[in-house]
């Protein structure tokens, strides 16, 4: 695979298996309106990964008139290694600390992100993150407010808050270490992500201030999802997701 195809297949991964997380809550939000809203931000993120995924799979094609790629085989049919998702959007989903504030970092960290690819030389990229944003604007107001709201809340719900921190902070550093194939097309079609470091801990640190929590110390920090070494969940997510595709993979619907 080239650089381009792995970078198009890195943001098709990262929205998908992050969407697949957040949809774990469909059916136990905590109130009818959050369960609503979190099963909405992942049909944003299914949305992103399709556009994605078709775009490779077009890259596939072009190259390899025989190959018949699609979205679906993409998605269902590449096994563990193959992903190139940064490790936070794999972690379980935890209590609803955890996934609202891994959906801020994340979305915090992505809004940067697509704001660069506005300028991606391929243009179907910048297409998509032209729709994304929008999108994505939306997932920063509503996450950033539960952050808020469980951080400056009762006892209970600031202790839940400050629990998710210290477990999903070490997962945030791999956002920013750019993999070969993004070292390769930083400032053409890819983003550099090294330069978005800063801006989002300053985002970042803001709202953790309102929410009365503090940005927590430096640490070891995870680095290796996007060149296809996961952590355990990983596997678990890939068995649920994939298994009716896989037993049934010349199904039409």
């Amino acid at each position: 695979m080239n650089a381009h195809l792995d970078y198009v297949l890195h943001l098709a991964d990262t929205t998908l298996v992050l969407a697949q997380r957040n949809s774990e809550w469909c059916g136990h939000g905590p109130i009818l309106e959050q369960d609503i809203a979190i099963t909405n931000i992942s049909l944003d993120l299914l949305g992103q990964a399709r556009n994605y995924y078709q775009h490779a799979a077009s890259l596939i094609n072009t190259a390899n008139p025989n190959a018949q790629a699609d979205e679906d085989s993409l998605a269902y049919l590449r096994d563990e290694r193959e992903f190139k998702n940064p490790l936070l959007v794999e972690l379980e989903k935890g209590d609803w600390a955890k996934t609202t504030l891994r959906q801020f970092l994340f979305s915090v960290f992505q809004d940067l992100q697509l704001k660069r690819l506005l300028h991606s030389t391929d243009t179907q990229i910048a297409a998509i993150a032209e729709k994304s944003l929008k999108e994505t604007a939306y997932h920063i107001a509503w996450s950033s407010e539960w952050v808020i709201r469980l951080g400056d809340g009762t006892p209970e719900s600031h202790s839940r808050m400050v629990t998710a921190l210290n477990e999903v902070w070490e997962f945030t550093g791999g956002l920013f270490v750019p993999a070969p194939y993004e070292l390769q097309l930083a400032g053409t079609i890819a983003a550099d992500v090294s330069q978005l470091e800063k801006p989002w801990t300053e985002t970042v640190s803001n709202v953790l201030e309102e929410a009365t929590l503090s940005l927590p110390g430096k640490t070891f920090m995870q680095q290796s999802g996007k060149t296809g070494i996961h952590t355990e969940a990983m596997g678990y997510i890939l068995a649920e997701m994939q298994s009716l595709k896989r037993s049934l993979p010349t199904a039409t619907w």
